[in-house]
């Protein structure tokens, strides 16, 4: 399933084109000198990568337990209805639930010193934005964690966020240099096709957990199990 984590962030980037894409127009970046930009981009996009980890690994705690719990099947089919969920229910849905309170402090010291960043050119305030910016809430990361929540073991869970992360990275890329280009009609067009991928990803995941014996897609019951036991010796 891993293989899902970099589709789905290449995909879901058509969404960070709209969130995330006014960041990364915003990088104090060096235009005169364009070795220099690629290097700035570069360790932004570290400093995003470390946060996704971060994320994975606090995620993929929570999923080991499941596992150990043996509800490893039960699990991976929540994990595809709720990426399902997240992409078909508006936006605005959820809006009604402020579900970020309990850490609204915490996202805006966050936000705060993202935008101090801006005021500075230095390698750590590159690393220390793309750091904030992964940081910062998301619902296309939230179901990106909830496939790192369903890996078998933490290495896996880490690895699912870095690949997640690796897929956003052409977009967001290109959003520094073509950012003239990404007109909204242009942008609400590609946002179309994130929710068919990750329908087409949750779906994956429930298949996975039903146990149908089909190599690769739906291993049985007992495979997930001998796995998810090897991986904790």
């Amino acid at each position: 399933m891993l293989y899902s984590a970099l589709l789905f962030g290449l995909i879901s980037s058509l969404h960070c084109i709209g969130m995330c894409g006014p960041i990364a127009m915003m990088l104090p970046v060096n235009k005169s000198n364009p070795a220099e930009k690629v290097i700035q981009i570069v360790i932004y996009h570290v400093g995003r990568l470390v946060a996704y980890a971060s994320l994975g690994l606090i995620f993929g705690l929570l999923g080991r337990g499941f596992y150990m719990a043996g509800i490893q099947q039960q699990l991976s089919i929540a994990v595809g209805i709720l990426m399902i969920v997240i992409v078909v229910v508006p936006e605005r849905e959820f809006m009604k639930y402020n579900f970020s309170k309990p850490v609204y402090r915490l996202l805006s010291k966050i936000k705060s010193n993202l935008g101090n960043q801006f005021k500075r050119k230095s390698p750590d305030a590159f690393f220390t934005i793309g750091l904030l910016n992964g940081f910062l809430p998301c619902g296309l990361v939230y179901a990106a964690l909830f496939g790192a929540i369903a890996m078998q073991n933490l290495t896996l869970s880490v690895t699912y966020m870095i690949l997640y992360g690796i897929g956003t990275i052409p977009m967001m890329s290109a959003v520094v240099y073509l950012s003239n280009l990404l007109s909204v009609p242009v942008r609400n067009k590609l946002q179309k096709i994130i929710p068919i991928v990750a329908i087409f990803i949750g779906i994956m995941f429930i298949f996975r957990g039903l146990g149908l014996d089909i190599a690769y897609l739906s291993p049985s019951d007992t495979n997930l199990f001998v796995k998810a036991n090897a991986s904790c010796h």
